[in-house]
């Protein structure tokens, strides 16, 4: 049988993958270890790639090749948020060993960055170079990381995986209304690099909703792809193709930046509330290191029985103190010591908690750290729980909305601005106000810090995986979506929620126009809070959960997408 939870009417983003049994938790309840979901579910930003995970699983593979099926055709049909130009992090969870593991396709700088590269003569940030064009563009990484699922983790072969999202490029897929108003943002950008122009435009004006987009040039570099591997991509024709493209416009690429991209196995952020495990991403994501402090200081209120006002309160000082840290402490674990021992122990907690007041709001000026302090909804999430209980959550990007903008002739697909998400100067905010110091600035080889925060939640009675899009509220709407699934909702309640959101600066909490009652907004502004509330949605949640005790799997796609897909089967 199949469950589909369709997305309504609104924009698209990103979420995290998957969802399955837990072996420990098996182990640890005197459960059979045998025990399964016995079904799938694959939440996913747009249909054509939740279908394809369902293909793939059904031609044998686990969700692991499911998640390089989703994460190719999301490449192709989502290039607003993702794509092959682009990186990622997968949380991987394997249910017959219960072992957890993230893979780290984050892209990374050429050896020709440097702190200064975006800098004008008065020191002031040049943000066009930081954000449009091939200047900003990092190695990718996103087919180095499918490869190695596929080799590591996966039962099918890479050119299987890949198969959905070579047809899909080929023969197309229409315009959807996500695509429609991303693409009337970036048309100016995109019509100043001709190969994204034909590519991705109709005669250099917005395609209507229905028009169908064929790219042919990337169903060609996904086959080089699928007969030769990564190395096609980062040592052979394509390689040279991209950094000819890339230096001809004025990039800095060189064949050995191509072939020094590596992926990185990394262990995961884990930290416990209320019973469960939270397994999430670690450095150079930021997001698992601010969840877990945030649900260390949160975990001594009785949230559930406090009103709304004061429970909100509590929420926003949490953030407020993360995202200060995030500041100050987080980059690249291979360039700069991250303290992550001291960030999530509930010792550390209890002292950003003692300054925590019930009655007013702490000013982001009166903590104590770096002077200076400041991610949209251009990135990608899915989550996957397979028959078999093994899952995934992953989370895609290019950064902001069509990436760069920049495309190589003959290639088919849009190039990352990641370069941006470094610190291009002390305390200067990036594209989504976000700011950084030393350690985030820009060095060769380096990866850009992240608030991408794929999450697996492991509980004796159920388990599940969320993630979603978003730049800098990534973070946030991760925290509230784990909080409604500990309230004990399912994922069409995590994905629906109406959002609110603090990143230590600017100071204010930012709202969806439905998140409060106009006397919710005076009583948070009595307490010292200056609240936003917005007109626009942000953010595309999927997640996927399993009962262990009812059986039941279930998925759920944000109704802020009218292309996502949640799909049980």
């Amino acid at each position: 049988m199949e469950k589909v939870y369709s997305a309504d009417r609104y924009g698209l983003r990103r979420l995290i993958a998957g969802l399955a049994v837990i072996a420990l938790a098996l182990l640890a309840t005197g459960v059979a270890a045998a025990e399964r979901p016995g079904k799938a579910a694959i939440a996913s930003a747009h249909y054509l790639a939740t279908e394809a995970g369902h293909e793939i699983l059904a031609a044998g593979g686990n969700a692991f090749d499911a998640s390089i099926a989703v994460s190719s055709v999301l490449a192709v049909v989502e290039q607003t948020s993702s794509g092959i130009g682009g990186g990622g992090f997968w949380v991987l969870h394997r249910a017959e060993d219960s072992f957890e593991t993230m893979v780290d396709a984050r892209e990374q700088a050429p050896a020709a960055a440097h702190p200064d590269m975006y800098l004008n003569k008065d020191g002031s940030v040049n943000r066009d170079l930081a954000v449009n064009g091939p200047l900003s563009a990092a190695i990718p990484g996103e087919i180095a990381g499918m490869e190695y699922i596929a080799k590591h983790y996966g039962r099918l072969s890479l050119a299987r995986s890949l198969q959905p999202a070579i047809r899909i490029a080929r023969e197309g897929f229409p315009v959807y209304e996500k695509y429609h108003s991303m693409a009337k943002w970036k048309r100016d950008t995109l019509n100043r690099w001709p190969a994204a122009a034909a590519a991705l435009l109709d005669n250099g004006e917005v395609p209507e909703i229905g028009y169908v987009i064929k790219l042919p040039d990337l169903a060609w570099v996904l086959e080089q792809v699928a007969e030769q591997g990564a190395d096609a991509f980062y040592r052979g024709e394509v390689a040279q193709r991209l950094v000819d493209g890339v230096r001809e416009a004025g990039g800095i690429w060189t064949m050995d930046d191509m072939a020094a991209f590596v992926v990185k196995e990394r262990e995961p952020i884990r930290t416990d509330y209320q019973g469960y495990e939270l397994i999430t991403a670690s450095p150079p994501s930021s997001g698992g290191i601010a969840i877990a402090e945030m649900l260390n200081m949160l975990e001594v209120y009785p949230l559930q029985d406090l009103d709304r006002v004061q429970r909100t309160h509590l929420i926003v000082e949490a953030m407020r103190r993360a995202y200060r840290d995030r500041s100050i402490y987080l980059g690249d674990p291979d360039f700069y010591e991250v303290p992550i021992e001291m960030l999530t122990s509930q010792h550390y907690a209890d002292g950003l908690r003692a300054s925590i007041r019930y009655d007013k709001a702490t000013p982001s000026s009166m903590l104590p750290g770096e002077e200076g302090l400041p991610e949209g909804n251009d990135t990608t999430h899915f989550s996957i729980i397979d028959a078999d209980g093994n899952m995934v959550a992953a989370t895609l990007t290019v950064n902001l909305a069509f990436g760069s903008g920049f495309m190589v002739p003959g290639t088919g697909f849009l190039l990352n601005n990641e370069m941006d998400d470094f610190s291009a100067k002390p305390g200067e905010p990036n594209a989504f106000g976000l700011i950084g110091f030393t350690a985030n600035e820009i060095r060769p080889h380096k990866r850009p810090l992240s608030s991408m925060s794929p999450t697996l939640m492991m509980g004796q009675d159920k388990v599940a995986a969320i993630g979603t899009p978003g730049g800098s509220r990534i973070i946030t709407m991760v925290l509230l979506g784990i909080l409604d699934f500990m309230a004990g909702h399912e994922p069409e309640s995590w994905v629906s929620l109406p959002r609110f959101h603090h990143q230590y600066l600017p100071d204010r909490i930012s709202a969806e126009a439905d998140a409060f009652t106009a006397e919710e907004v005076e009583a948070l502004r009595a307490l010292g809070h200056e609240v936003e509330v917005r007109s626009g949605t942000w953010g595309n949640m999927h997640g996927v959960m399993w009962n262990r005790e009812t059986g039941e799997v279930t998925a759920g796609s944000d109704p802020r997408s009218d292309a996502g897909r949640a799909i049980v089967r």
